[in-house]
């Protein structure tokens, strides 16, 4: 009897806990570190939907910013400055020139020279316009000890451009220019000082144009053409204008030699310009800077150009020292000539070629 309830008793209780769970030894190399992994037999339970949802919790979402193009931030003395559309160029420059003579066997005279040059630029860029703006004036003078104080070097002038291009052309630019240039301060044919052959704003040029240019965008190469141009040259001081200097149109005078009508004071002329800035380093520490301007007059004398060239070479010494020669060609088919003949009678030669050249060292300063 006790052997027949042993028999029942047991297949039930093994029945049992295997409808339970299963355990399954796994045994390591040493028999007292046993693992047991427990396996459920049973069906995991449905979860429910509805209560899933309702579990979610609520949070804030986060936002990336992923800037299309940043411009780098530029630093100054004063610190980190905000990027901007407007680049500027400042650049002032002097030159010193001295000869001493003392007892010299050979002779000489001597001299010192000088020359002020300052070139301000101001730049404004987007995706399809530039507009250029620049002041350029140098001023030059020289001492000699049996001429005096000469004047060497005489310029201000004004330039500004405003460009326009399309996206399928990116180096042609629709452009409009304007350009204007006199003088400081009145100008004698040396040694003689009693008068003036020119003063400021006697002349003055003033340039005004469309048309289109290749390279507005490139700060080494630019190539301008005009169809359209207007030319004006201003006398502003009577005395120049009634004796039709720079072109004026002069004054009317009577066999006794009185005026009857003022000179006039402005030369307007309608025609074509074409100019061509270039910029290169040909050398290690040389570069080279050309400047060509072109214009001819569409109703006076049409194909006779006048011709504005300017060539210069820099030495860079090191950040402060330069070294430069230029060359400066002028023709003006306008300025007519005068010489006295051997009876002191002045004689109209008509235009000719004008050439100055220039060496020199001085010290830059780059802002």
């Amino acid at each position: 009897m006790r052997a027949l309830i042993i028999f029942l008793i047991v297949p039930l209780t093994v029945f049992a806990q295997e409808k339970r769970e299963t355990v399954s030894p796994v045994s390591s190399l040493e028999q007292e570190n046993i693992i047991f992994f427990k396996t459920s037999l049973l069906e995991k339970p449905k979860r429910d939907p509805v209560f899933a949802i309702n579990s979610l919790k609520w949070q804030k979402p986060v936002f990336f910013k992923i800037p299309l193009k940043q411009k780098s931030i530029k630093r100054s003395v004063y610190g980190y400055v905000r990027p901007t559309l407007w680049g500027s160029y400042n650049k002032i420059g002097i030159n010193v020139n001295e000869v001493a003579f003392v007892n010299w066997n050979a002779g000489g005279v001597s001299s010192v020279s000088g020359l002020v040059n300052v070139d301000l630029k101001r730049t404004y860029k987007t995706k399809n316009t530039r507009w250029k703006n620049e002041v350029l004036a140098r001023y030059g003078l020289n001492h000699q000890k049996e001429l005096g104080l000469q004047k060497t070097e005489d310029i201000i002038e004004l330039k500004s451009s405003f460009g326009y291009r399309t996206d399928l052309s990116k180096k042609l630019y629709y452009t409009a220019k304007i350009n204007f240039a006199t003088q400081f301060s009145n100008g004698y044919e040396y040694p003689d000082t009693s008068n003036k052959i020119s003063t400021i704003f006697s002349p003055a040029y003033l340039l005004l144009g469309v048309g289109t240019e290749y390279g507005a965008n490139d700060d080494n190469l630019s190539i301008y053409g005009s169809p359209l141009t207007l030319k004006s040259t201003f006398v502003l001081d009577q005395e120049l204008a009634n004796s039709g200097a720079f072109g004026v149109k002069p004054a009317v005078l009577n066999e006794q030699g009185e005026i009857i009508q003022e000179g006039e004071n402005v030369l307007s002329q309608m025609g074509i310009l074409i100019t061509n800035e270039y910029k290169a380093e040909i050398l290690e520490n040389i570069s080279l800077s050309n400047k060509l301007m072109l214009y001819t007059d569409y109703l006076d004398d049409f194909g006779n150009i006048d011709i504005n060239w300017e060539v210069e070479f820099n030495f860079q010494v090191n950040n402060f020292v330069v070294a430069n020669i230029g060359s400066h060609f002028k023709y003006d088919n306008d300025i007519k000539m005068t010489f006295e003949n051997e009876e002191g009678e002045l004689i109209e030669e008509g235009p000719i070629a004008q050439w100055k050249q220039q060496l020199g060292i001085g010290v830059i300063l780059e802002l």
